[in-house]
């Protein structure tokens, strides 16, 4: 019997741009779904985690509800999970911009971004980027010569597994933009909003074994 479940799941619980990344999933013909109610994820194929705004107040919308449930969908049953921006933040332990303890899925604290001192550079640092793959991975290809994607931020991920880290990118001095632990996934760029690079990476992430 065929599945009948949606490919993707992304969770609106009030914290991210959902309806853009929707759009985006289906323009590259995939199927999926917005879920405001946490049962209706328990069973999902593959889940989006996106994410805007401050990280204690993420994890504010995440501990009312939703907790114990992504901890299933993303430990107990090992689904594709792919957090975007503050999504991605919130898969780490803990970050300097609030006070809250955070999934804890990726062994990684989230710290400001290091401009190296150039008074040219602002925060947060709003644009495009250029990625670059460090390691083989399921999201982002590693043989393009040009990659870019859209951020906007003033923290980034430090992990202290350097095997976690997938892509980098610079602002004064270079960052963790993307990041994997198992079937754990991370952007800190948004990809529903990065043109043919984003619809490339979340063609690959439909298209992720579950």
């Amino acid at each position: 019997m065929a599945d009948e479940r949606p490919g993707v799941t992304i969770v609106d619980c009030g914290i991210g741009n959902v309806k853009s990344v929707l759009r985006m999933l289906e323009y590259v013909d995939a199927t999926a779904q917005l879920v405001s109610n946490p049962s209706d994820a328990v069973d999902c194929r593959r889940l989006v985690l996106p994410g805007v705004g401050a990280f204690d107040a993420g994890m504010a919308a995440l501990n009312s509800g939703w907790r114990d449930v992504l901890d299933k969908v993303a430990l107990e049953r090992r689904a594709p999970v792919l957090g975007i921006c503050l999504g991605m933040q919130l898969l780490c332990r803990r970050s300097e911009e609030g006070q809250s303890s955070g999934l804890g899925w990726i062994a990684a604290d989230v710290k400001r971004l290091d401009t190296g001192g150039d008074p040219r550079l602002k925060l947060p640092h709003m644009g495009w980027a250029e990625v670059r793959a460090v390691r083989n991975n399921p999201l982002i290809a590693t043989d393009e010569a040009e990659l870019r994607f859209y951020h906007d931020h003033a923290y980034r991920a430090v992990c202290d597994d350097p095997d976690d880290v997938i892509a980098t990118a610079e602002y004064g001095t270079e960052f963790t933009t993307a990041v994997q632990h198992g079937n754990i996934l991370g952007v800190q760029f948004h990809p529903e909003k990065s043109h043919r690079f984003g619809m490339a990476l979340l063609r690959r992430f439909a298209s992720l074994p579950c």
